[in-house]
């Protein structure tokens, strides 16, 4: 399951990216935007993030036009590790070394098709563990010691 959701300026960009979650079957919560209509991006982010870290949702992705805000927000939340790809390699790497379960994109600096294929090797790629899990798990201990 993902949670998937988007501001004002990533609206087009996540009608197109649900549509490659359908054609592949995978299973999604929107959680908003509905339209075009200017939106606060950190509510969005927020309902994402919380999907992922309750176990609503097992990855999130969120689209706003830079992928930085929202990723910032996202990165609020303990045991989120939200990270703004703009290509297939650091989605590759976001993954593979990073863990991240939250997906961010820049709806002003990705074709639909970019996005589509930063999507799919996100979500086909798996973490590696290893070296990195330690310190992925630092990471968990930094979140700990400051997220009260």
């Amino acid at each position: 399951m993902i949670a998937i959701g988007c501001d004002h300026g990533g609206f087009k960009l996540k009608e197109e990216i649900k549509k490659y979650l359908d054609e592949k079957d995978i299973e999604y919560i929107d959680c908003g935007c509905m339209n075009e209509e200017r939106v606060d991006y950190p509510n969005i982010a927020k309902d994402v993030a919380l999907a992922v870290q309750k176990g609503k949702a097992e990855k999130g992705i969120l689209i706003c036009r830079s992928g930085l805000g929202m990723s910032i927000v996202a990165n609020k939340f303990k045991g989120i590790r939200s990270t703004p790809c703009y290509n297939e390699e650091t989605a590759k790497f976001s993954r593979l070394h990073n863990d991240s379960n939250v997906l961010t994109l820049g709806a002003d600096y990705v074709s639909v098709s970019e996005a589509v294929c930063i999507v799919r090797m996100w979500l086909a790629t798996e973490f590696e563990g290893g070296r990195h899990m330690e310190r992925v798990k630092i990471i968990e201990e930094i979140e700990n010691e400051n997220m009260k």
